[in-house]
């Protein structure tokens, strides 16, 4: 994949979003866009066919659960992630680095890598930013992100220096392993890090431009810090740096209202679990607001979850049924609350991009906001 596979296609004048295209092997991507999160290689109880008929573009799994299970070897005489899974569409793999980060007591990183017990059986694993590179290779995602070490909420500034300072030199590292024998198929993202510190984020940011990738990903959020305090003013500082004519990806971040404020400071990508996750525990992401479908309110409440949406969920069952369902821990309700869900983000970046064509976005904004925040205070 060349590097002028990211087009702008218009710069808003209202503020720093912008629509976009993304050139794939496997189709073109409409940004701005979110990515639904399949960490296994699948999204969590909702098949293909919801999918596509939910106009998703592009999903995410994980390189580092792949890796454990079903392993590489069997991705690989699959003929690579999208025919094993038959996933049909363009697809980004995450490196391990926030898994990496996740593991907390499992894991510890040195210079050359993370040494990592597996979760599923407690064997020892060592990933190097090479290695990292060629597990994502094998899988085949046109999209692949560099190893780095994500770091956790608070955390001080020289070590917050230290880490971002690690991760630029497993950059060069990975950036090396891409390039080797590259077969042009695939995107690499360089990843900026910094925590809460201007600073670092800025340094980071010039030190990755100066590298050079295909994409540029801005990771080590949503991870404890409040966002108003610290996300967007960083947003604000480091997002215009980033070059005109290449894609960017906000990665861990996807809430209605983030997608919004975001897109506005110019980000093209975003992915987050929360929409499925919390869809399978009964939060419900609506047009007007969020609602609990656990809610005893509901029980006799016959109405659809959202008037405005017309997913198979909207147009086929109650509010009192899926209370029903998820009450009696049903199956069946993950599926259904997980395609609610993944349909509102994705018709909800339709909406953004509808916007920003019709020079919209602001207006659009906020008058999505003020009827999502009014059922929310």
């Amino acid at each position: 994949m060349n590097n002028n596979f990211y087009e702008l296609i218009k710069q808003s004048t209202e503020c720093e979003a912008r629509l976009g295209k993304l050139h794939t092997e496997r189709g073109i991507i409409d940004t701005p866009v979110f990515m639904p999160v399949g960490t296994y290689g699948s999204i969590k109880s909702v098949t293909n066919n919801f999918l596509y008929d939910s106009k998703v573009q592009i999903i995410l799994s994980n390189s580092y659960h792949l890796y454990l299970r079903p392993g590489i070897e069997i991705i690989k005489k699959a003929g690579g992630i999208q025919k094993f899974n038959s996933w049909n569409k363009p697809m980004l793999t995450d490196s391990g680095g926030f898994q990496a980060f996740s593991l907390k007591r499992l894991k510890k990183s040195c210079e050359a890598g993370i040494e990592f017990k597996s979760h599923i059986d407690g064997s020892k694993h060592f990933i190097t930013p090479e290695k990292s590179i060629k597990i994502q290779k094998a899988i085949g995602a046109d999209f692949i992100m560099c190893f780095d070490e994500c770091t956790p909420f608070p955390i001080d500034y020289e070590s917050a220096k230290k880490s971002m300072e690690l991760s630029l030199r497993w950059a060069k590292r990975c950036k090396k392993e891409f390039y080797n024998n590259n077969d042009d198929t695939q995107a690499l993202f360089g990843i900026i890090q910094g925590s809460i510190y201007s600073d670092l984020r800025l340094e980071s940011v010039n030190e990755m431009l100066n590298i050079g990738f295909n994409g540029y990903a801005i990771g080590g959020f949503s991870v404890g810090e409040p966002k108003e305090k610290y996300r967007n003013p960083i947003l604000k500082k480091i997002v215009p740096i980033l070059p005109k004519n290449k894609v960017r990806y906000l990665m861990g971040v996807g809430m209605p209202e983030d997608l919004w404020n975001c897109v506005e400071l110019g980000i093209d990508m975003f992915d987050c679990v929360l929409p499925t996750r919390n869809g399978r525990n009964g939060q419900i992401f609506t047009n007007f607001g969020k609602l609990n479908i656990k809610n005893s309110n509901f029980k006799s409440d016959f109405t659809t979850l959202d008037s405005n949406c017309n997913c198979y969920t909207c147009s086929n069952y109650s509010r009192a049924f899926l209370h029903y369902l998820i009450k009696s821990k049903e199956i069946l309700a993950l599926t259904l609350l997980s395609l609610h869900n993944i349909r509102f983000m994705i018709d909800l970046m339709s909406k953004i991009r509808e916007s920003l064509r019709n020079n919209t976005f602001l207006k659009t904004k906020n008058s999505f906001l003020e009827k999502y925040y009014l059922n929310n205070k």
